[in-house]
């Protein structure tokens, strides 16, 4: 079936709906029998030689053409599939990533037009808008199931966005051990580091599994600890019995923010946090989190970069970013005394294994604060050799004052000694 005749149908039957002001959600029934009605007068020109084929199956364009108006056209059984991780839409083109990592394209033809439809339905009860005045939007959608960034002309030279799913929810450090993205030890190790409250980044290229990790040593943390959650577009899915997940407002038409990322992070810091997280650092929040260290607030967050030691470089100049007029000296400085551990984990490009993407933790960095020199003080706790080699303890144990705050918060008659080597493990 060639597009031009379905897309004609499409445009006419949307005409239709605005002409008879039908509610996609609530009037399917009429917009069913409208769209019936349009196929059977086309059919009709198409058979007297009206100039066009007539559809092969008028049933199939009818129940296409309904589910392109009420529902995600075309996109609907790739968004309900489970298997998929990414979504691409480039134009009329649509491909995807499935758990396996391979990039497969819609059987299904689309236009742009059509595409850009899907999303502009997408983002409705977002309270977020995609258009000219507004050309880049990123908004949490499809009930909380994943993360849509779109850009249009004219800054994109078409309709260009990525729709990231969330696969998988409730997970947690013992989870991350079966599908072997982190051993037994260092799991119990940042079991035991979210018991004592620590500073911990979390690192590694886009879809290393930061989220995922961040969110599972989340959940390790005691429940009467008061956990304030501030991203740009929320990702972290767990339970929170004390604290909030807070999220930055949506752009005005001039293009600002009512409520920005740093924003958030000022108002909680005024709300007695325990731990401060801050999902996906990249800008001028980083500096408030040098506020969360005067007032001996923990805090946790992820951050792009491709190893643990690139990933506090990252975070200074993010803090840069402010123009608070601070140097970069001094927020090394403060970052080197506050920052304990740095969790850096990488993606597997290849897509042969048959058990999908791998991800998995390859180095965990411990700082210390007690160091005299320029710039990050850093040794390696555990490191991999490679995607395939195991996640092992380096032998090294973090600096004194760090261990004895870990050591104060576990179990009597268990120590940091006894979770690396391997002769005690926490209850995941």
């Amino acid at each position: 079936m060639t597009l031009r005749p379905y897309e004609a149908l499409r445009r006419r039957a949307a005409e239709r709906i605005g002409e008879m002001e039908l509610d996609p959600l609530s009037d399917g029934e009429k917009i069913r029998a409208e769209v019936d009605r349009l196929i059977e007068a086309y059919q009709r020109r198409a058979f007297g030689g009206g100039g066009t084929r007539p559809f092969r199956d008028p049933a199939e364009i009818g129940d296409r053409l309904v589910d392109s108006l009420v529902g995600y056209g075309p996109l609907t059984p790739v968004f309900d599939r489970h298997d998929i991780e990414e979504i691409f839409i480039e134009g009329e083109r649509v491909t995807f990533i499935d758990s396996l990592g391979r990039l497969q394209a819609l059987d299904t033809p689309t236009s742009e037009e059509e595409n850009r439809q899907i999303i502009t339905r997408i983002l409705a009860g977002t309270n977020r808008r995609l258009d000219v005045s507004n050309p880049i939007e990123q908004a949490r959608v499809l009930g909380g199931r994943a993360r849509l960034t779109a850009v249009i002309p004219p800054v994109a030279d078409r309709l260009s966005a990525t729709l990231r799913k969330y696969t998988v929810k409730n997970f947690d450090l013992s989870f991350l051990v079966e599908k072997e993205a982190i051993s037994q030890t260092a799991a119990s190790f940042l079991w035991a580091a979210a018991q004592a409250n620590t500073t911990i980044l979390f690192s590694g290229p886009p879809g290393a599994g930061k989220t995922t990790m961040l969110s599972a040593y989340l959940k390790a943390v005691p429940a009467d600890r008061c956990i304030r959650v501030c991203e740009e577009i929320r990702e972290l899915d767990f339970p929170l019995l004390h604290g909030s997940f807070y999220e930055a407002s949506p752009p005005n038409l001039d293009g600002t923010r009512r409520y920005t990322l740093r924003d958030l992070v000022k108002v909680v810091l005024s709300q007695r946090p325990d731990l401060i997280c801050v999902g996906e650092v990249r800008g001028s929040e980083a500096f408030e989190l040098t506020r969360a260290v005067n007032a001996g607030c923990g805090f946790a967050c992820t951050i792009h970069s491709d190893s643990a030691a690139a990933a506090l470089v990252a975070l200074v100049n993010a803090a840069l970013m402010a123009g608070e007029n601070v140097t970069e000296p001094i927020l090394t400085q403060v970052f080197s005394t506050a920052i304990d551990f740095v969790v850096h984990m990488r993606r597997d490009q290849r897509t042969s294994h048959q058990e999908g993407i791998q991800r998995r933790v390859m180095e965990i960095l411990v700082l210390d604060p007690s160091a005299r020199k320029s710039g990050f003080a850093a040794q390696h706790l555990f490191a991999r050799a490679g995607m395939t080699g195991p996640l092992e303890w380096t032998g090294v144990y973090p600096p004194d004052s760090v261990r004895q705050r870990l050591e104060w918060f576990l179990p009597k008659g268990v120590n940091l000694e006894s979770i690396l080597s391997r002769s005690w493990q926490a209850p995941l």
